[in-house]
């Protein structure tokens, strides 16, 4: 708690308008810092919280080309959708602007003419991937193809999804494109390039030998091994016509690389909000004294690590990022989010489904944050931390604690006795959770700050717990004013430490405390009183309400049908084989049959040799199916039988037929069985 910083400029990472903001996007990126914000705020600092749409990636126009509309429908639409979303969820912007904004768009152009000014890029023509079908060159996100170091078959031209890696889409295996399914061919193309290789000396000095003890360890490891595998130029134009053209003769038809123009919006959302509150934009950017953080998420350390840092370094009166205090992934009940296959909790839905209950989510997300690790959310775990932290914990606390000073006192703050050893201890470890908490939040550690706010609460419900007040009602009048007055200064602290983590359920224990006077997040670790004898509070009401188990069945219902349209959608049906005859089909003899025995094959995993009864013999037929039945569930079962195909030998054994199977949804085979049981065998299947 000793820092001295007086300026901070926090950024959060621009999220894509091609869809709504998700809980993986929450815990990642936009609750962390949010509690940092506010924290930093209770400190009266002087803080600069920005954000914004991000609206000129390629996802953007895939969005768009999906739909049959327009990109900036697009962005329109999912711009006040995520605005709104942040809003009502409590992330505590200072500004939320997008780039597609007129000063965003003036502040990237002036940035790269600046850079161009200078001679900071270098210009080339090269070869890029271009689909022949589609007439144009592909951006990055328009590749698809096999990531050359997982072998993931689905990565995109600018970053593998599985492994994390960030590559150029020439190094892609097996490319196509995401726009017609062509094959692409590399054609000439002229662009400009930052020239990374020339920041890598400095680059490793800044990031290798200055940071290497307070970023995180992904986030270091992620630069090194980048650094150490060489820095090459990396273009910042882009043949599209989607985005800010750029600002030179000679470039049309071409427009900023997103990963150059985004990153900017971070200044010109900061531009924007000093305009309306008329102050000077540039101590938060150009001011030494200022301390600039990225909140990202990892797929984002290379773009905030290295190539923005490279950016302003190039334009030379920027500061620099002081931490990238980036987040692993969150997974979703027990599978990774994803948004092209609806495997996600939005977070509009949720606001709907859980009206008033923000800060549920908000504890359950720091609580269970990928700060180290990837982690995973599951239901269950929400609903056991509401009602088992949340609910019993904190809720039962306060509630506690107001029921019994508007039952003994009317509602009023008791003159407190003489504080005894238990009281003075209790204060004094209230005194420094504060402090604890703080040097969790400065650490970006969150999970561990919010793990220590909620042992105020548990100091609270343990000191009622031991000194039982409705006891000594009966018994010493004094000593129970005393313990109602120290459980009060507990409540308030609660109230003033929950701000960052749980804002509206400070707000609304606020209220009840009917303090609106503001204290300071150090105010709680002096030795004086928080809430003065005399004082007035109001009614109880409860902050949080149990979540009940069809709550929570109705949330994986969701999941599991989305799951199932998702399957529905992306089922590929196979093609129909070339035409036949009807007298080629005449020639197939189909027949029913029985299962008289069945036998794996050995050394196989997929092959059952079954003894079959056709009705015109006992043959044997060796069938793919060991995957999907056991040899003991499919003894005495009817099938249809190709009966007059020509045998096989397979592992040695001569199959003499075939068992007539389709696919199901899951991939498992089934029979094709006749429509009615107890049809003789070698009955015929016309």
């Amino acid at each position: 708690m000793a820092n001295t910083t007086k300026r901070y400029t926090i950024t959060a990472a621009l999220p894509y308008t091609n869809g709504p903001v998700h809980i993986g996007h929450l815990a990642g990126v936009y609750v962390p810092a949010d509690i940092y914000a506010r924290y930093q705020r209770l400190q009266h600092k002087d803080v600069a919280f920005v954000c914004g749409s991000d609206e000129h990636g390629v996802p953007i126009t895939l969005k768009a080309k999906k739909e049959g509309i327009t990109p900036q429908q697009v962005v329109d639409k999912y711009h006040e959708m995520i605005k709104s979303s942040f809003q009502e969820f409590g992330i505590s912007f200072d500004n939320y602007s997008r780039t597609s904004a007129a000063i965003h768009h003036k502040t990237a152009s002036e940035f790269f003419k600046t850079l161009y000014d200078q001679g900071k890029f270098t210009e080339e023509v090269t070869q890029q991937l271009y689909d022949p079908e589609a007439d144009q060159f592909l951006a990055d996100r328009f590749v698809v193809g096999t990531c050359p170091k997982c072998g993931y078959e689905e990565s995109y031209g600018d970053q593998c999804e599985n492994c994390g890696t960030s590559h150029n889409a020439t190094d892609l295996i097996n490319p196509r494109s995401a726009i017609s399914g062509a094959k692409p061919i590399l054609k000439e193309t002229r662009h400009w390039f930052l020239p990374l290789d020339q920041y890598e000396p400095w680059l490793r000095e800044w990031i290798l030998e200055g940071h290497q003890s307070d970023w995180k360890t992904n986030v270091y490891g992620q630069c090194k091994s980048w650094i150490d595998d060489g820095l090459r130029p990396r273009a910042v134009t882009r043949d599209l016509d989607w985005g800010i053209p750029v600002p030179v003769e000679g470039a049309e038809g071409k427009v900023l690389y997103v990963w150059f123009d985004a990153p900017i919006g971070y200044i010109s959302s900061t531009k924007e909000w000093a305009a309306e509150k008329g102050i000077d934009w540039e101590p938060y950017w150009k001011d030494e004294d200022a301390r600039l953080l990225h909140f990202i998420g990892k797929d984002n350390i290379v773009f905030h690590c290295i190539i923005f840092p490279s950016m302003l370094k190039a334009e030379g009166s920027y500061i620099l990022p002081e931490n990238v205090p980036a987040n692993e992934f969150l997974n979703l009940e027990g599978n990774k989010i994803s948004t092209s296959k609806n495997w996600a909790v939005w977070l509009h839905e949720y606001l709907e489904d859980f009206p008033g209950q923000q800060d549920v989510l908000r504890y359950v997300l720091t609580a269970n944050a990928p700060e180290t690790k990837d982690n995973d959310f599951t239901w269950a775990d929400f609903q056991a931390r509401n009602n088992n932290e949340l609910v019993a914990i904190y809720g039962n606390f306060i509630n506690r604690v107001v029921v019994l000073t508007h039952k003994y006192y009317e509602g009023e703050v008791p003159q407190p006795g003489e504080l005894n050893g238990t009281d003075l201890d209790t204060l004094q470890q209230l005194r420094e959770l504060p402090v604890s908490i703080s040097e969790s939040i400065e650490r970006f550690r969150f999970r561990e700050a919010q793990a220590k706010l909620m042992e105020v609460a548990r100091l609270g419900n343990k000191y009622l717990a031991d000194e039982e007040p409705w006891k000594t009602i009966k018994t010493d009048a004094n000593r129970t004013k005393t313990v109602m007055f120290v459980a009060i200064q507990i409540a308030r602290a609660l109230a003033v430490l929950s701000e960052p983590f749980l804002p509206h359920t400070a707000g609304k224990l606020n209220s009840i405390l009917d303090t609106s006077d503001s204290l300071e997040w150090n105010d709680v670790c002096e030795e004086s009183w928080l809430v003065q004898p005399g004082h007035q509070i109001g009614k109880s009401e409860l902050l949080f309400t149990k979540v009940e188990d069809q709550q929570i069945q109705g949330q994986l219902d969701k999941l599991e049908a989305s799951k199932a349209a998702n399957e529905a959608a992306n089922r590929e049906v196979e093609p129909q084989k070339d035409t036949i005859s009807f007298e080629d089909f005449t020639k197939m003899d189909l027949r029913v049959g029985t299962i008289l025995e069945a036998d794996k094959m050995p050394k196989t995993k997929k092959l059952l040799v079954l003894k079959v009864d056709t009705g015109l013999d006992v043959r044997t037929i060796v069938s793919g199916i060991a995957e999907s039945y056991s040899p003991e569930e499919i003894v005495g079962k009817q099938v249809t039988v190709l009966v007059n195909l020509a045998p096989r030998k397979l592992r040695g054994v001569e199959s003499q037929g075939m068992i007539l199977m389709t696919e199901g949804n899951n991939g498992q085979l089934m029979f094709v069985n006749p429509d009615e049981a107890g049809i003789d065998n070698g009955s015929g299947i016309n």
